[in-house]
């Protein structure tokens, strides 16, 4: 006999949790599906591991900094099997307690699902049937098609490893790769960045990305762009890279090569067919609502839409949406216009909004502020190598559109444009603003 639910959310990552709280509240019966651990990557593979490696990468930094304040120390040393020890320890509670959760809000079901029909799917044997069905199965490591690829590592192996590698590779010059990076570098390894593209981070503010390249740089980081990959090879217990550039045939050698070229919706094994659910490969076609424009029984949410940023916060957001829309009907359309996000290098990139280029592009007339910090005297007390902020505001509204900003804890200061920017706050009342002093809070009015 089928069982039958108004609402099947495959995958109990951040988007199912969202869908679920909306859903649970309104009375819904649920099914939640997940095939691993339950807080998807996020928690368990993902933001939340990765940054106890770059607080302990941020504590390098402020002991590599110690004699700008007059401090003598010695050499550090970093265990770094112990590091990974810790940061297994502190998650450990997470899958638990989210499955807990996901407990309280419906019925769980263990395994890989595979649609069977437009409103069933198959888990662990059984089919189950829902009124509506969540596709929020997160997403994977891209493939790369390099002869040799099966030799390369993922994130979650770098989370994982217990044995510092002396050279990394990285092929592909994404936020993975940038993040740890900085992390590998300063506990010891050798780093080489591999981009096929002419620039990293492209999605980002080119003036803050060149900003942060020349800090990873100083680090002795090797970044190379433009690259084309042609093949990986294990030779005499080493790992080597073949690779062209500017014309020129090169290799590099290396302990570990990670897979750093981002990430793909993890909608694989769920015959998407069967449903009658569109996918060209890359994306399932959505509407405004984030509902199949193929199947009004199917919607998606999370890292699995490709269309929106990767960010477990917006794979949250989604969820809710499509949450509110289930339950109320398909009223409620994601809007992306203000998200605040971070590459957590160290220090970080930060930004919101409108790229320049993008603000260019839809022909508005803005005042654009570029800054560099490392003079101020706050920039001098902490001794700040890096220190840049691009501040857009549009000269018909005094609204800010748009803020990109290195160090200077912008992966903090950031939330203070976004908040102006979502509720409609403007550049001159920033700027009137009281800000306890000295604090690099108090910095953002002169950023404009």
């Amino acid at each position: 006999m089928t069982e039958k639910f108004d609402i099947i959310i495959i995958g109990g990552g951040n988007a199912g949790f969202g869908v679920s709280a909306i859903a649970h509240d309104a009375g819904k019966t649920i099914a939640f599906i997940e095939d691993r651990d339950f807080g998807g990557t996020c928690p368990n593979r993902g933001c939340t591991p990765k940054k106890v490696l770059v607080a302990a990468a941020h504590t390098l930094e402020e002991i590599a900094r110690a004699k700008t304040h007059c401090i003598e120390v010695g050499e550090p040393s970093l265990n770094w099997a112990a590091l990974i020890d810790r940061e297994k320890d502190l998650i450990s509670f997470l899958p638990g307690a989210m499955e807990s959760t996901a407990e309280k809000r419906g019925t769980l079901f263990r395994g890989t699902a595979k649609f069977t029909g437009p409103n069933t799917v198959e888990v662990d044997g059984k089919i189950i049937e829902g009124e509506a069905i969540v596709i929020a199965t997160g997403s994977i490591p891209r493939p790369l098609p390099i002869p040799g690829a099966d030799l390369m590592i993922t994130s979650d192996d770098v989370l994982s490893d217990r044995e510092l590698p002396s050279e990394v590779v990285f092929v592909g010059g994404g936020v993975i790769a940038m993040e740890f990076s900085h992390v590998y570098a300063r506990a010891g390894s050798k780093v080489t960045i591999l981009e096929a593209l002419p620039r990293l981070l492209p999605r980002m503010d080119v003036d803050a990305v060149n900003a942060i390249q020349a800090e990873t740089e100083s680090l002795g980081v090797v970044i190379k762009t433009g690259v084309t990959v042609k093949q990986i090879t294990d030779v005499d217990d080493m790992l080597r890279v073949d690779f062209e550039h500017e014309g020129q045939a090169q290799s590099v050698g290396a302990t570990k090569v990670v897979n750093g070229a981002g990430r793909i919706a993890n909608v694989g094994a769920l015959d998407l067919e069967a449903a009658n659910v569109k996918y060209d490969g890359v994306r399932i076609a959505v509407d405004d609502y984030l509902r199949s424009t193929s199947n009004p029984a199917v919607w998606v949410a999370g890292d699995a839409l490709v269309h929106s940023a990767q960010l477990s916060p917006i794979a949250t957001y989604e969820g809710r949406v499509v949450g509110e829309n289930i339950v109320h009907g398909p009223t409620v359309k994601p809007n992306y216009d203000v998200l605040p996000s971070a590459v957590y290098t160290v220090p970080a990139v930060s930004t919101v909004g409108l790229t320049e280029e993008e603000a260019k592009a839809k022909g508005l007339n803005v005042k654009v502020t570029t800054s560099d910090m490392t003079g101020w005297l706050s920039g001098k007390t902490y001794g700040e190598t890096v220190a840049f902020a691009k501040v857009l505001v549009d000269e018909k509204t005094d609204r800010f559109v748009g803020v990109h900003m290195v160090g200077h804890q912008s992966e903090e200061l950031i939330h203070l444009f976004s908040l102006a920017m979502n509720h409609d706050i403007s550049a001159t009342a920033m700027r009137s603003n009281m800000f306890a002093f000295p604090t690099f809070t108090s910095d953002v009015k002169s950023l404009f």
